[in-house]
């Protein structure tokens, strides 16, 4: 018969504390990945509007309008046209826009995501 130290050296495995502890992690994970992902398809819908007003606007109004008219459509709350930095380079508009977004996780705690994109970067 075996002691009983050399069967448990050769059990592996979790122990009950650490299971509970790697699954609280990825909880947490999973709710600040819930929270984060809506203003990412938010900003993917920002870009592509931007890129579609900057190619069919030639006047910072009628690019503006353009975003404008995009985001009622894709339910874009975080900018609006007015917000946009509309610039010409040579026969080319270029639309900048910046925002951010705070997520609140628990009591004072926020995550603070920063947006920056461009129609002229190569982000689709």
């Amino acid at each position: 018969m075996k002691p009983m130290q050399s069967t448990r050296s050769s059990q592996r495995g979790l122990s009950l504390i650490s299971l509970l502890f790697f699954g609280v992690l990825l909880a947490l994970v999973v709710v600040v990945g819930a929270r984060v992902l809506p203003t990412a398809t938010e900003f993917m819908a920002i870009q592509k509007a931007v890129k579609k007003a900057a190619a069919d606007g030639d006047t910072v109004p009628a690019v503006r309008a353009a975003f404008d008219r995009a985001a009622s459509v894709d339910y874009i709350t975080s900018i609006s046209g007015k917000d946009l930095d509309v610039t010409k380079m040579g026969d080319k508009v270029v639309v900048d826009f910046a925002y951010d977004k705070e997520i609140p996780l628990v009591g004072p705690a926020y995550l603070l995501l920063k947006y920056r994109g461009s129609s002229a970067s190569g982000y689709n």
